[in-house]
Formats: C-alpha cells, structure tokens, sequence
C-alpha cells in the first residue's frame, strides 16, 4: 500500500519543477580543474548546493547513487529518505547525510513539504566526518539553526560573484565548517552530567594548585562518590584525577622555570610541595628531565 502511494506521489510530482524562491547553483567545477588541486579546496569542495522553500511534489531517485555526499538540512515540514532497503523521517531542524554511490531516493512530505537546503560535496577530508552512517542529526537549538541558515547564506552570497581561486577556497572552509557544526560541535542540552561534573573539578583543580588534593577533597566538594569521579576521570581524560591533577601542577611548574627566576624550592612550594627534592623527583617522573635541565633548556637534546 505504501510503495503504491509512493509511486503515485512520484507520477503526480512529475507534473510540476521548480519552487517559488528557490536558490540553486550548480558549480562548474570541470572549468577550473586548476582550483581542485588546491590543498584547501581539494580536501572539501561542493559541486552543488539549493535551498527549496515549501518544495511541494518535490521527488528525487538515483539508481546508482551519486559520486558525491548529500547534506539535506530540513528548515520546516517534512520528508522522506530512502537510502538502500531503509527509510527515514526527515524532520524541522533535522539533518541527514546521503552517502555516495549508493541508491537513494528522497521526497517531501505531501501533507507537510519539507523546505530544505541541500549541498552535494567532496573531497579528501570527508573521511573524516561520520557521512557513511545514515544517522539524523537534530539541530535542537534556535542558535545552532541559525547559524546552519547563516553559513549557507554565505554559500549562496559567494557563489553570486566571480569564480576565484579565492572564493573556492573560501567555499571549501565554510563548507567543513557546516559540517563541523552539525556533527561535532557540543549540543548545549546534550553535554553530559558527566562532563559539567568533569569541568567543574578541573577548575577546582586549577583554583588549587598550591594544594595537594586527595581524590576524598574532590568528592566532599562536589558532593560525589570517589569511585564515580574516578570513572568519569578515566573515562574522559584516560587518567585518574590524582594523575590528571599532578600533571596541571607541572606544566604550572614548567611554566615558572621558563618566565620567573623564582628558585625552584620556591617552586616547590607554590605548587605545594614542602619538600624541594619529592618536587624534583615527581618532576623528572612526569616531563623526563629535572626542573633544573627543564630551565636550562636540557630537555631539547633529551626528547
């Protein structure tokens, strides 16, 4: 019944192209051939890229797939994606990412169109972003859709003007970062109770370096188990607190023996340690050198 309905839904969307107000630019990229050689443009470039506002009957089918990425950002209503033998439900601030070469078909909802902006991309460096997964991203935040909605308008404002090598780069760095905003930046509502318990005791380390914590000092001032802050240390950091503590206490250390002429006992005791030479040894043990070759500069031949 539904593969019926589909392919009525296509037969009726072949009656009409195009959408009031739509943008779309098709970039020419076999003409400047030079340009993709270019280390920033070849490592993420588009090749096309739209926006379709209320895209009614709106209906695309690949057989064999596209040799780019697709980026389909839904700014309203809603539709439907195909990728393979499963279907997904394109939502208002959602983001999907069609894979390349592999047979795809994707359309609005005929109740409730979507209005999307799309981009088809590649490059050297999609490797590095999860494009292959199929996965939908939500946007929860009117920021982060605004500021989805301002980069493409940057797309769209210079793709307006001349075809430079410059603008391609610039059009390459926007892209990636589009890219970075949907899949790497921090979701404000999705940063774990985990993390803001990890940030708020690295401040609190940072606060006292003079002092020489002990994993209970944390727990009674956080008001946690000492095993559940050991695991989000190791979890997070790939270190247990104490260690993570020791290591800010030296590279504060480091820091005294490059811009002050502060003696090292004197050191020792800021950070504190009332024993100068437990300093020194817990030094060498963490940078590999003594504080006093870490001054002179000995480390340099050593590492």
């Amino acid at each position: 019944m539904e593969r019926e309905k589909d392919e009525a839904y296509i037969q009726e969307s072949q009656k009409r192209d195009g959408f009031k107000d739509e943008q779309y630019f098709i970039i020419p990229t076999e003409s400047f051939k030079e340009y993709l050689k270019h280390p920033l443009v070849k490592a993420m470039y588009l090749t096309d890229i739209g926006f379709f506002p209320k895209a009614y009957h709106h209906y695309r089918e690949r057989e064999e797939g596209t040799e780019e990425y697709i980026l389909l950002y839904c700014t309203e209503g809603e539709g439907y994606i195909h990728v393979g033998n499963k279907k997904y439900h394109l939502r208002r601030q959602e983001v999907f990412c069609i894979p390349r070469n592999q047979k795809h078909k994707y359309y609005a909802s005929e109740k409730n169109p979507w209005s999307i902006f799309w981009v088809h991309f590649k490059g050297e460096n999609t490797g590095y972003y999860p494009l292959e997964e199929c996965q939908i991203i939500q946007m929860n935040s009117i920021h982060a859709e605004n500021r989805i909605i301002t980069l493409f308008g940057v797309l769209f404002r210079v793709l307006e003007r001349n075809y430079t090598l410059g603008n391609f780069i610039y059009i390459s760095q926007v892209l990636s970062l589009i890219l970075s905003e949907i899949y790497f930046r921090e979701k404000a509502d999705e940063a774990s109770q985990q993390n803001r318990h990890i940030t708020t005791i690295v401040r609190y380390m940072y606060r006292h370096l003079d002092r020489n914590l002990k994993l209970e000092d944390l727990a009674e001032e956080l008001e946690l188990s000492k095993s559940y802050i050991n695991a989000s240390f190791k979890k997070y950091t790939g270190r247990a607190p104490i260690d993570f503590f020791i290591n800010l206490k030296m590279q504060e250390a480091c820091k005294l023996l490059k811009s002050t002429d502060l003696y090292i006992v004197e050191i020792s005791q800021k950070l504190g340690y009332d024993d100068p030479y437990y300093f020194s040894r817990i030094f060498k043990k963490v940078m590999g050198v003594s504080p006093k070759e870490y001054r002179n500069g000995d480390y340099i031949q050593k590492q």
